[in-house]
C-alpha cells in the first residue's frame, strides 16, 4: 500500500486509552504516533505490544509546536455537525489523524490546523481508543485492496483483482517518431 498514516491524541489524560489506541495503531500499520499537550507513559498504559519499541512516538508540548511531514494531511476526528461522515470520507494517502481528550473535544487551535474533520456516525461519542480503531479499520478497508463481500451469507468472498502492469513509463523521455 502506498502512502502512510499516523494517529495521535490531544490533551489525553488516561494512559490506558493512549495505550489501547497506540497498540491498535501498531497492529494496523501506523508509521508513527503522537501526543499533543499530554504525555504518554508506557508503564502506565495497557499497550501489551510495546508499541514504543517499534514505532516513533512524538510528543509535542502544544499545537503550535506540532510538526508533521510535508504533504501530510491532518484529519481531526470529532463529533461535529459539519464534519464529514466517515463512511463517505476518502482517506488521504499521507494522513495524520488526531483525536481529542476524554470528556472533551479537540481544541479550537487544533481544529484550525486540521485540513479535514471527520465524524463517526454514532449517537454519542465513543471511547478515544475505539474511535481511533474504527478510523484505522476504515482506512484499511479503503486502501487494503480486499475482494468484494459476497451477496449471499454463505458464499465466499471474491479474490481481489491482481495488479496489472503497464508498459514502462520513462518520465521526460520523448516519444520515438521514427
Amino acid at each position: 500500500m502506498r502512502g502512510y498514516f499516523a494517529i495521535g491524541v490531544e490533551r489525553l489524560s488516561k494512559p490506558v486509552n493512549a495505550g489501547n489506541l497506540f497498540r491498535s495503531a501498531h497492529a494496523f500499520g501506523a508509521s508513527f504516533v503522537f501526543t499533543v499537550a499530554g504525555a504518554y507513559d508506557e508503564r502506565a498504559s495497557s499497550d501489551t505490544s510495546r508499541m514504543a519499541r517499534h514505532l516513533p512516538l512524538f510528543s509535542y508540548p502544544s499545537v503550535a509546536e506540532m510538526a508533521l511531514p510535508p504533504d501530510c494531511t491532518l484529519v481531526g476526528i470529532e463529533l461535529l455537525d459539519d464534519a464529514e461522515e466517515l463512511p463517505s470520507f476518502r482517506h488521504p494517502r499521507r494522513a495524520a489523524y488526531v483525536l481529542g481528550p476524554e470528556r472533551g473535544t479537540l481544541s479550537p487551535e487544533m481544529l484550525l490546523r486540521c485540513e479535514r474533520v471527520v465524524k463517526i456516525p454514532s449517537s454519542f461519542c465513543v471511547n478515544v481508543a475505539t474511535a481511533g480503531a474504527i478510523v484505522m479499520y476504515d482506512r484499511l478497508l479503503t486502501f487494503g485492496k480486499f475482494g468484494e463481500r459476497p451477496v449471499a451469507p454463505r458464499a465466499r468472498a471474491r479474490a481481489p483483482d491482481g495488479h496489472v502492469h503497464g508498459d514502462a513509463l520513462i518520465r521526460g523521455a520523448k516519444p520515438d517518431r521514427g
